[in-house]
């Protein structure tokens, strides 16, 4: 027997129909970040567990068999904040590391702050507080958010809400699209365009994902508005697969985002240039997730190959690394490190994608004091995590 086994990580993984291979690019990011050949490599053995659409229960029974039955060294996976307080009695039984990724779909909340338990969130909700807040210095009071039932169970409506708050703004209008279970795929936005056709907000804030996103793209450019109302949206409706679909159109888009695949920056490039040659497809924000996560536990390897889970968490709670964008840490005790959001100007015509940054957008800590009013304001929400469905 080897007297250094494989390390073995139990994956919890939803079903996305918006991006169905999330978890294969995040574990080959994981894989590259630490140095290894994802194909040749026999350091670290994935164990996946299919939780359904990422809910509660599923994410409990999922996380039970890795631990007791499957025994994992590591439980890790995409997960929603929902999920932890019933992962959490599990996980401290085993003092094992838990390392959860998520889209940060939620601004996290921790009422009890679990030491074995980890967090590599992807902050979305920072881009959107930053959107917000740039929103507000720049077109003024009067702006309008349009977003479907699902997108309005999180929190990137409130946390633009929060920065446009911040900025100074006192009126943005909200509309919520009904859902039609009869079909879910629909979008008639005719009577909302209309309306704005005669109010001319001072901008237009969308929050889709998926072919939603892309559909109403396409609406908006028939409608003509395009052309007279700057539109502003969450980052999962620019990423380039998206962009790729609408980019014969006359579009000018606003987005915040805390990563581009063409950022220049050495430590960027070097990621991009790995992940591509091994994936053979352009990377994205969970390749970049796992790449991240892969740094860190690159300097965790040697104790975690000796079990010595103490020491692993005791570094996991202080360590910072120098990512692709910039730093990055795992332990909100730690404040996570605020991330550098950029304000994207994008453009789309003759089938060219242009894409320009105007401006830093700004951070916030979350467990500032405005953030209080969002979870109090929102008990409820989505179990499955962001862009499971």
């Amino acid at each position: 027997m080897s007297q250094n086994p494989s390390l073995t990580v139990g994956f919890l993984t939803p079903y996305s129909g918006i991006y169905p291979f999330f978890s294969q690019h995040l574990i080959t990011g994981w894989l590259i970040g630490m140095g290894l050949d994802p194909v040749r490599q026999r350091t670290v053995q994935f164990i996946p567990e299919f939780t359904h659409m990422g809910g509660i229960k599923a994410s409990e029974e999922a996380a039970r068999k890795l631990l007791f039955f499957n025994r994992v060294d590591i439980l890790s996976g995409l997960i929603s904040y929902k999920s932890i307080p019933d992962l959490v009695p599990l996980i401290e039984i085993e003092k094992k590391p838990a390392f959860f990724f998520d889209m940060g779909e939620y601004v996290p909340h921790f009422p009890y702050l679990s030491p074995d338990i980890f967090y590599a969130s992807h902050q979305l909700w920072q881009s959107q507080y930053a959107l917000g807040h740039w929103a507000q210095s720049t077109f003024g009071d009067g702006g309008h958010m349009i977003m479907p039932v699902y997108e309005a169970g999180y929190h990137l409506n409130t946390t633009f809400q929060q920065g446009v708050g911040a900025a100074g703004g006192s009126s943005l209008h909200l509309n919520i699209l009904p859902f039609d279970p009869q079909d879910p795929h629909k979008l008639d936005t005719t009577a909302i365009f209309k309306q704005w056709e005669k109010e001319r907000p001072a901008y237009v804030h969308a929050i889709f994902c998926g072919s939603l996103g892309l559909k109403f793209l396409e609406q908006w450019i028939q409608s003509g508005l395009h052309k007279e109302i700057p539109l502003l949206v969450q980052e999962a409706m620019v990423y380039d697969d998206i962009l790729e679909d609408v980019k014969h159109a006359n579009l000018e888009l606003y987005t915040s985002r805390s990563w581009m695949r063409e950022d220049e920056g050495r430590a960027n490039q070097l990621f991009v240039k790995q992940f591509e040659a091994v994936a053979k497809q352009p990377a994205n924000i969970y390749a970049l997730m796992g790449y991240e996560a892969g740094l860190v536990w690159k300097e965790l390897l040697p104790h975690a190959r000796k079990k010595d889970w103490d020491k692993v968490k005791q570094q996991l709670r202080t360590e910072v690394i120098q990512g692709p964008r910039g730093e990055k840490n795992f332990y909100p005790q730690s404040g996570f490190a605020l991330p550098t959001s950029n304000i994207i100007k994008i453009n789309t015509s003759n089938n060219h994608i242009h894409k320009i940054i105007l401006d830093q957008g700004k951070g916030m800590r979350f467990d500032a004091k405005e953030f209080e009013v969002i979870h109090e304001g929102t008990v409820s929400g989505w179990q499955n995590p962001f862009l499971c469905i």
